[in-house]
């Protein structure tokens, strides 16, 4: 009988140690996924204003498309200067890439024809292949490029792909396209 007692013992320790874990967690939880909400909106934030540095300021539109959550699949921002004039577009877009999704802000002139730039928010792909998407040799190609050239030189475009990563350099380009055709169906 004692056997069943001692057994009771570790089995209603082990409860309370993991109820008292679990609580921690979820007490820490909430605050820790505010903390990286703000993050990320901060990153969000520098990022937008490195792709179209002209804008002063950035008005949130919520995408038409929605997913099943009923959320956005694509936001946009249109950037204005400190007159409120519309100096150009910034786009979300999510693009499948060699590895996985590729999360990138695009950024669009005022008139759909040029990509002022891009950056990389998050992606899977392979370190040193497809991972060089992020890099300011790749993505300094697309500075004020004009749309007609945004293309890899295979394509007679003016992007050189990274060498290896052809699917990467290409899921970049198709998304910056998709996000103009966006962005211009929207505003245009």
């Amino acid at each position: 009988m004692s056997d069943g007692k001692e057994v009771m013992k570790v089995i209603v320790t082990i409860v309370v140690i993991s109820a008292v874990a679990a609580a921690l967690l979820a007490l820490t939880y909430t605050p820790t996924q505010e903390q990286l909400k703000l993050l990320h909106a901060e990153q969000q934030k520098e990022a937008m204003k490195a792709i179209l540095p002209q804008a002063s300021d950035f008005e949130e539109v919520a995408g038409s498309e929605v997913d099943d959550d009923g959320n956005p699949v694509v936001l946009y921002y249109r950037g204005v200067d400190s007159s409120g004039n519309v100096v150009g577009y910034v786009v979300e877009r999510n693009q499948v890439g060699a590895q996985g999704m590729i999360q990138l802000l695009a950024g669009i002139s005022s008139d759909f024809s040029t990509i002022t730039g891009f950056q990389v928010m998050k992606h899977s792909e392979t370190p040193g292949l497809g991972a060089l998407i992020t890099t300011p040799e790749f993505q300094g190609q697309f500075v004020d490029l004009p749309v007609a050239d945004t293309s890899l030189t295979k394509n007679g475009g003016q992007v050189d792909s990274i060498s290896g990563a052809t699917i990467s350099s290409q899921a970049v380009v198709d998304a910056l396209h998709s996000a103009v055709d966006y962005v211009s169906a929207q505003e245009g």
